[in-house]
């Protein structure tokens, strides 16, 4: 299945903006050659007067109003806890065949293109998970299936499970990836990644809006995730990293954003980032990284000040 060099995230659908604004940004990213919509049955819960499902309600209005499904690719995902009912969250077959019929009512389709494991279940065997997900394929409700948040580890498993009893295998998995967070995939996952032949598809490509260059040590932008990115990037290293993004963005006449996904998209095993807007401007100015061709040199030094193989042997 092919999907667009960029996918258009929406779990601040909802949340940090409205429905209205969701519907522009849906539209430009179509018309700007983004077919690719990545949600999830959780999103977004966590917002004031929120809920659970909402993002998917509001895509599913979208397409029914637009009358684009056909042209898009549509991901979701399950695990997360939909309600306080005990069966109503992980990745058993109950809340499986549960929750798929639920996320096609909200966003008002037949079919899901990409269903993903949102994170690992431990209390459900990962048999009882592929074997659920491989009727969902058998019956023609899903596509294909991606494990989001699994370890290496995790990811060989399922790999023996579906070569053993014959089911549908994950055939992309989805991570955080940024200037500011490389290890656990470059150390952990590519291994897996190159051997296996999956697609990837990487969240926080701006390491959670710390890699515009907005954060400082002492001041935190107005942002409802302000204290959750201080929380997990505020490191000397990374405000280097900010040092270095800068220079490059004025030699290449570029954004700090637009730098920063350059760098995501000139790494051959990322096959698209996934990018969080809340404006039309916003996906505007992050779609210009697309046409962004750093020289060698800036990867270069954007590569050895984001470097972590250095101090990963000194930790031996």
């Amino acid at each position: 299945m092919r999907i667009s060099r960029f996918v258009l995230g929406t779990m601040q659908m909802g949340w940090i903006i409205d429905e209205k604004t969701s519907h522009r940004v849906l539209d430009a990213a179509l018309e700007a050659g983004i077919m690719t919509i990545d949600t999830a049955d959780i999103y977004s819960k966590w917002g004031e007067g929120s809920h659970s499902g909402k993002s998917e309600e509001i895509i599913g209005r979208w397409l029914s109003g637009r009358g684009t499904r056909e042209e898009i690719v549509l991901a979701t995902k399950v695990r997360g806890d939909m309600s306080e009912r005990p069966n109503d969250v992980g990745l058993s077959r109950k809340h499986i065949i549960a929750s798929i019929a639920k996320s096609c009512d909200r966003l008002q389709t037949e079919f899901i293109d990409l269903y993903w494991s949102h994170w690992p279940d431990e209390e459900v065997s990962q048999e009882e998970t592929l074997r659920a997900f491989n009727k969902l394929v058998d019956d023609g409700i899903v596509h294909y299936i991606g494990a989001s948040n699994h370890t290496a580890a995790e990811l060989v498993e399922s790999l023996w499970m579906s070569d053993r009893y014959g089911l549908g295998r994950y055939v992309a998995i989805q991570i955080p990836y940024s200037l500011a967070r490389r290890r656990d995939y470059e150390k952990h996952l590519l291994p897996v990644v190159k051997k296996y032949k999956f697609g990837v598809t990487s969240y926080s490509p701006l390491g959670g809006g710390f890699l515009t260059g907005k954060y400082t040590e002492d001041k935190l932008p107005d942002s409802k995730r302000a204290e959750t990115t201080k929380a997990r990037y505020f490191k000397n290293r990374n405000f280097k990293i900010v040092d270095v993004l800068k220079e490059v963005a004025s030699r290449n006449d570029c954004t700090l954003p637009q730098a920063a996904l350059a760098w995501v998209l000139s790494k051959e095993t990322i096959t698209a980032p996934i990018i969080g807007v809340n404006s039309v401007e916003q996906l505007e100015q992050n779609l210009l990284a697309l046409e962004l061709n750093l020289p060698d040199d800036d990867l270069k030094m954007l590569d050895e000040v984001s470097d972590w193989e250095d101090m990963d042997f000194i930790a031996r």
